[in-house]
């Protein structure tokens, strides 16, 4: 085995191990992308005392307390073996699925003195795959199991192979940290999420190893990987070189690269933002020292790196552009003050037909979907581009419908989905302002049946959240060496969404909200791996809440009385919907840059 497997494969096993151990057998599972066994291998203490089978205990009690014993992976899940006969043990293929679920029930199928029966059935929430991805899902779960009378002690002797992992368990013993990796034109780092459990202290060595072996399939085309073929030399310490506490409290961390001869110097900053931001986010902090066959990765930083060095490169940052909230009030763009609102100038400003805005990152340029007024069956909605005091857009594309716009993250293009299936960019000349129309590959999405609803690119430009027939994906949008666009991989990452999506926009990099239509919580904040959905505030807000526009630090929605404001920095116990000032008692929609 190479010294990079050696390395990467510690960690991937007791990452998925822990996965596996949750709750045993699980029957009915999909056969694609099963996890990689990660509990083969001794990680050292477990986190959770695991009690051994008490003695005497009743078969259903003794089941129940298997799948709580699964939650410790240690060397292959040693403690939840203790359930098993030895010839279920050594069956046991702990590695073959690991299916997260919720509403777990046991119930008891038949028992005599020697032998009982019972059937585990629970909702499929989402999978565990190799190197800590979570897939979202859903579906139904029977896993059936047969205890024997082992030496008067009830024990497990049947079971599906694999493991189930109830969510609510799954969420406290794992914890969900983003790799990073690079956009095409290396400005930012991208989010790949992942799910790993272990002790704090072996942390670092699991995370460097996942970046190492690189981005997960669907994300691969779409980003680069400053380590892919590097390897670690050595161990991974604290930063004076002690072995102890690494990547807990104070001390820093030290990383000693093998494979980074050939780097560049701009490669070697854009690799030091991978690792930094990687680290840093899964709160280890530095100073960062990283190095090359024994040598400073970087002769300006020989005493570490620290956030500020790679600030620019930030997946975090807020916008430094002082752009104000705009809203599209009476079918014209505004721009909102405390004091109200004030029409920009220009045509954006001056007519009363549009029907939704967009506002590139820098504020500079608008594209708006604007109402034709002609008759059916010519095209009732209109594609525009143009600058933000512009008198005289450049019109883009017609159709029966055209989705809000969204622009890329260099302000070169918009998108939008056209009558609900044709996905394209209009792209402005900076120079004379005229505008092209050329289309996205979009056969992925197509596939799916639906009409897309809504459309946002991410601020990194590299994920597009979209609402088709009212149910929520994230795609990855790839781009070829010929400069041409492509959607790939939807997934669906909201099934149990409790009613049709009507609008979502970006929060963070690795998050999107979504209101839907539901009186009782009519917005919630979505993972982009499906794992979590949270509840947001819903005190003051009217439904339907008919759009969602969102920075990193504020969420607006317009509701059906007015438009509102939830800042993230409130604390828990004051976070409520606020009416914004200058738009009191307006029936407006906010626009945000970028």
């Amino acid at each position: 085995m190479s010294r990079l497997r050696s390395r990467v494969l510690g960690p991937m096993i007791v990452l998925l191990s822990a996965l596996a151990l949750v709750i045993s057998g699980c029957a009915s599972l999909p056969d694609s992308s099963s996890p990689q066994a990660i509990g083969t291998i001794d990680r050292g203490p477990a986190t959770t005392e695991v009690p051994e089978p008490e003695p005497g205990r009743e078969p259903d009690l003794l089941l129940r307390d298997f799948l709580q014993a699964n939650t410790d992976p240690t060397n292959r899940h040693v403690a939840a073996r203790q359930f098993l006969t030895s010839g279920m043990s050594a069956r046991w293929d702990d590695a073959a699925s690991a299916t997260i679920v919720d509403k777990v029930d046991v119930l008891a199928e038949e028992r005599d003195d020697n032998t009982a029966k019972y059937v585990v059935r629970a909702n499929i929430v989402g999978h565990l795959e190799e190197g800590g991805l979570y897939r979202a899902d859903d579906g139904d779960l029977a896993a059936k199991f047969t205890l024997v009378r082992n030496d008067g002690e009830w024990r497990i002797d049947e079971m599906p192979p694999g493991v189930i992992m109830d969510k609510p368990r799954f969420l406290n013993s794992y914890q969900r940290r983003s790799l990073y990796f690079v956009t095409p034109d290396g400005n930012t780092v991208v989010p790949d999420p992942r799910w790993i459990s272990g002790t704090p202290e072996q942390a670092a060595t699991q995370l460097i190893g996942l970046l190492i072996e690189g981005p997960k399939p669907s994300l691969a085309p779409a980003v680069h990987n400053e380590l892919a073929g590097a390897t670690i030399l050595g161990a991974i310490t604290k930063a004076d070189g002690r072995t102890t506490q690494v990547g807990v409290g104070l001390g820093g961390i030290r990383v000693d690269f093998g494979g980074l001869s050939s780097l560049e110097e701009p490669a070697r900053e854009l690799l030091a933002a991978q690792v930094i931001w990687t680290l840093a986010n899964a709160e280890i902090a530095g100073p960062y020292i990283l190095l090359a066959d024994g040598q400073p990765l970087d002769e300006r930083f020989p005493n570490g790196w620290t956030t500020a060095d790679v600030a620019s490169m930030n997946p975090l940052a807020t916008s430094g552009t002082p752009i104000g909230l705009h809203a599209l009030l009476s079918g014209a763009f505004v721009s909102v003050a405390e004091t109200g609102v004030t029409p920009v100038q220009g045509y954006f400003g001056s007519t009363d037909n549009l029907r939704s805005v967009g506002m590139s990152r820098d504020g500079a340029l608008l594209a708006a979907v604007a109402d034709t007024g002609r008759p059916a069956p010519e095209p009732a909605a209109e594609l525009v581009v143009g600058a933000y005091n512009d008198g005289s857009p450049e019109p883009a594309v017609e159709g029966e419908s055209i989705t809000r716009p969204s622009w890329s993250p260099n302000g070169n293009s918009v998108w939008a989905v056209v009558n609900g299936t044709a996905v394209v960019r209009a792209v402005r000349e900076p120079g004379s302002g005229r505008v092209t129309v050329v289309g996205v590959e979009a056969g992925a999405i197509r596939a799916l049946g639906g009409r897309v609803s809504e459309l946002r690119l991410s601020r990194d430009g590299v994920r597009a959240a979209m609402i088709i027939d009212g149910r929520v994906h994230v795609a990855t949008v790839v781009q070829t060496p010929n400069g041409e666009f492509s959607l790939t991989s939807p997934r669906e990452i909201a099934f149990d969404l409790g009613g049709p999506a009507l609008s979502l926009d970006w929060s963070t990099a690795d998050t999107v909200v979504v209101s839907r239509s539901a009186s009782d919580i009519p917005v919630v904040q979505i993972a982009i791996d499906g794992s979590r959905m949270d509840a947001l505030p819903s005190r003051n807000l009217t439904p339907p809440v008919v759009a969602v526009e969102a920075s990193t630090t504020t969420e607006f929605v317009a509701d059906t009385r007015a438009v509102f404001q939830l800042n993230n920095s409130d604390p828990a116990g004051d976070r409520y919907w606020r009416e914004v000032p200058g738009l009191a008692g307006l029936t407006a929609v906010p626009v945000l840059p970028g």
